[in-house]
């Protein structure tokens, strides 16, 4: 099994900076602001023939338990109990703080196999903070720029030496790995690789809602721990956190996302970081669940969030969170079910579950839910039935005469699932009114069960085979 290694050190010395290098992609959100990283973030990691997995972590701060940044600390010493080897970085260019003599000490006594990293090398001052490093007791430090990807075959030793070629390489002769290839990945892996086996890859569910709806309350309840960092403050969560699970067999990637403001409240830099990393959380996810909170439901940035999903082509479910504040559940959930039909006619018949993070109400009847619209999702209507159905429908409403003259459908197909995807030869695509398309699609939503997941239905205009021709004289 590949080893995992835990970036710790003061906030803002360059952790997810060296993530983002190793993991091959830019996974967690990098700014000038300290403190940007706040939950635990694991991705797979590769350095020359080096295969391992990495952990980004919040920037160890002393303070209190109550507080933000002593939640944040207490998640940060879990993924140092969680780690095989540790990457205690310090600023090269800053030099050593009595920070990191505190916090040099708590990695020392875990016990755990220490990499000091001395990051921002390729500043002219960083040549002082490297002789300070010495000073924290855990060895020589590893020059490096992360931003730059300088000293890269310099760590690439220090792991090696730390762990031992058994460790690093399990699987491999470690002799045939040449020191002298160190290269690092670039670029994203393809997530959507046309030879792709969608019963084996894990589902991938992005959760998504305003600040402060029970995102990742929700999350660590599918997980049963404290995985995520939770509070009562609104906008803990930044970055959009990936968490692998299994659900009754069933393999899953959750996304936690941080919460979406309306775009007009948003005047931050790293807000607006944050909300671009969700959208393509949403984006990149087969199932997205919404957060409605329902002691504020349906606010107007609720519907935006269930909009744009839809135009993406995800497949959604709402989830109304913290149902267990409320006391008529009977009647909150009546006055809920009827502004979802109201107000989002756009997925009508949308799965809608109650759900409580905090008490792990309504978790099997969400899953459910998310299972059943992802099959939904998925479908593939047979060429008989669709046309047995499109005869009926054109009979039972045939398309409307425009400037005197009757629009004729031909046929219609297919073309794609996930969402489906229909194709209509029409005679005149300009002239076909939006509302006869809107009867088509609730037709086949009602006739194949289709309800609460988005359909695309596009016109293609045949060609006439008499356009272009002189007309006889009688």
């Amino acid at each position: 099994m590949a080893f995992l290694a835990a970036l710790v050190g003061r906030p803002n010395v360059g952790k997810s900076t060296l993530f983002n290098r190793l993991a091959g992609a830019k996974l967690a959100l990098v700014d000038d602001t300290p403190g940007v990283t706040r939950d635990r973030r694991v991705h797979e990691a590769r350095l020359a023939g080096m295969e391992f997995r990495i952990m980004d972590t919040a920037g160890l701060e002393d303070a209190g338990p109550e507080t933000l940044s002593g939640r944040m600390r207490a998640q940060t010493e879990i993924g140092i109990r969680e780690a095989d080897v540790i990457f205690f970085m310090v600023d090269a260019k800053q030099g050593i703080t009595p920070v990191d003599h505190t916090f040099a000490n708590l990695v020392r006594r875990s016990g755990k196999p220490v990499i000091l990293v001395a990051n921002k090398a390729e500043a002219k001052a960083s040549d002082a903070g490297l002789a300070e490093s010495y000073a924290l007791g855990l060895g020589d430090p590893v020059a490096i720029s992360a931003e730059h990807g300088l000293g890269m075959p310099d760590l690439f030793r220090a792991i090696l030496d730390t762990l031992g070629r058994e460790r690093v390489f399990p699987e491999e002769n470690a002799d045939e790995v040449a020191e002298t290839d160190i290269t690092l990945a670039e670029g994203e892996a393809d997530e959507e690789a046309p030879a792709r086996d969608w019963a084996k890859k894990p589902m991938r569910i992005a959760i998504v809602g305003r600040p402060n709806a029970g995102k990742s309350t929700l999350i660590n309840a599918f997980l049963g721990e404290d995985r995520l960092l939770t509070g009562p403050e609104a906008g803990i969560t930044r970055d959009s956190i990936s968490i692998d699970m299994v659900w009754k067999d069933r393999s899953i990637r959750l996304h936690d996302t941080a919460g979406m403001r309306r775009k007009a409240k948003v005047q931050e830099k790293l807000e607006r970081m944050s909300v671009a990393d969700g959208l393509r959380a949403i984006r990149f996810a087969e199932v997205v669940i919404v957060m409605i909170d329902v002691t504020q439901p349906f606010d107007k940035q609720d519907l935006q969030i269930a909009d744009l999903i839809v135009r993406e082509g995800r497949a959604p479910v709402l989830a109304y969170s913290k149902f267990d504040l409320v006391d008529d559940r009977q009647a909150k959930l009546a006055e809920l079910r009827e502004m979802t039909e109201r107000l989002l006619p756009q997925i009508k018949g949308v799965r809608a579950v109650p759900v409580s993070g905090e008490t792990g109400y309504g978790l099997d009847k969400l899953m459910g839910a998310v299972f059943e619209t992802y099959d939904r999702w998925n479908i593939r209507i047979g060429t008989g039935p669709l046309n047995r159905w499109f005869e009926q429908a054109i009979t039972r409403h045939p398309p409307p005469a425009v400037s005197g003259r009757r629009l004729k459908i031909k046929y219609i197909t297919q073309a794609k699932t996930r969402p489906p995807g229909f194709v209509l030869s029409v005679t005149r695509a300009d002239a076909m009114p939006d509302s006869y398309i809107r009867y088509l699609v609730n037709a086949i939503r009602e006739s194949f069960d289709l309800a609460g997941i988005p359909i695309r239905m596009m016109l293609r205009e045949t060609d006439n085979p008499f356009a272009g021709r002189k007309r006889k004289p009688d």
